[in-house]
């Protein structure tokens, strides 16, 4: 399988660069995954496409201001860094730019000297290991220091910092919000609730890879980035019961899609626990738990758009995108949304 099978051509003017002023006013394009059928309707709708019974997953994640702007140290050499995971107590794995000037030993300042950093080491992909150093609380510097990690794709300013994050985020640690919940609203939230239908929350924090494009030719070449999930004992029972009564499970956004596959046994039983999980779904994958799945429409030759094909087939997908283009929905991270039942 080519990773150009999975290409499409996108105008540039198609990839939202701001979120809408009501998160649930987006378009929302469904598409049947046996049939290929394709609705469009708004994101408000999508309690007709869901039944009593059913159980939505949320990543309940939340996005740290992970970008931090510095000087180093001596030469007030300008330096941008990017928190990927934290390795333990203050030491981060990062991404540094320019990378040439964060060799160990390094010293940076940020906010004049509020917060500093030494790289201690050069690890995988070039990424640098760094020690913060700081009185204080260090969440508190971040949310002062630091600015939302948006993806490159988007040049505008974010003016409020909650406009990257979903109603429902909880636990801190992603370099990247679960885009596809972004479009769900309290108010949207409870009448799905009242409708009878679940909700299990999951946790997995979304890392930088899901913004890195696949640079092999054959699908099965690319090596997927680790992150770090959690599934409670109580997410776990309320998916295995759907299951059990013949509801339907379906996922809001690849994160949650990628936790609970991770969780499950060959049988199709979640798991509760934590750990890593380097899950690649692409087309010729059985699904063992999900039935469905809530998605923003993805980059080309993207991990996340052979994902959304192995749910629903290439040939679908890709169909569905073209209609996309077409009918001229928004893209990305502040885009429209897509129905996969």
């Amino acid at each position: 399988m080519n990773v150009k099978d999975f290409s499409y051509e996108l105008p540039q003017e198609l990839i939202a660069q701001d979120p809408l002023k009501d998160r649930s006013g987006s378009r929302l394009l469904v598409l049947g995954r046996e049939s290929g059928s394709l609705e469009h309707t708004g994101f408000r709708e999508i309690p007709a496409y869901l039944r009593p019974g059913d159980c939505l997953v949320l990543n309940n994640t939340r996005v740290i201001p992970a970008r931090l702007f510095g000087e180093k140290e001596g030469t007030q050499a300008k330096i941008e860094l990017l928190l990927l995971k934290r390795r333990e107590h203050d030491i981060w794995e990062t991404l540094v730019k320019p990378g040439k000037k964060a060799k160990p030993g390094t010293r940076i300042s940020f906010g004049g000297g509020l917060l500093t950093g030494e790289i201690l080491d050069v690890v995988e992909d070039g990424n640098r290991l760094i020690q913060f150093h700081y009185e204080g609380i260090f969440e508190e510097l971040l949310d002062r220091l630091g600015q939302m990690p948006l993806p490159p794709y988007i040049t505008h300013q974010l003016q409020d910092k909650n406009r990257y994050q979903t109603v429902y985020a909880k636990y801190d640690g992603s370099a990247a919000a679960p885009t596809a919940g972004l479009h769900f609203t309290p108010q949207l939230l409870q009448e799905i609730r009242e409708m009878g239908i679940s909700i299990a929350e999951v946790t997995l924090h979304v890392g930088l890879g899901t913004f890195r494009p696949v640079k092999v030719e054959h699908v099965t070449d690319h090596h997927m980035h680790s992150e770090y999930y959690e599934v409670s004992t109580e997410a776990a029972e309320v998916i295995n019961q759907t299951k059990a009564q013949g509801g339907r499970v379906i996922c809001v956004g690849t994160t949650s899609c990628r936790t609970i596959e991770s969780a499950a046994s060959e049988e199709g039983t979640v798991c509760a626990g934590s750990g890593w999980t380097d899950i690649f779904i692409y087309p010729g994958y059985r699904f063992r738990v999900l039935d469905g799945l809530v998605t923003n429409f993805h980059l080309p030759e993207s991990t996340l758009l052979m994902l959304v094909s192995a749910l629903a087939g290439r040939e679908h997908v890709m169909a569905a995108y073209e209609e996309a283009v077409r009918e001229r929905y928004r893209f990305f991270s502040f885009g429209d949304a897509m129905l996969v039942v």
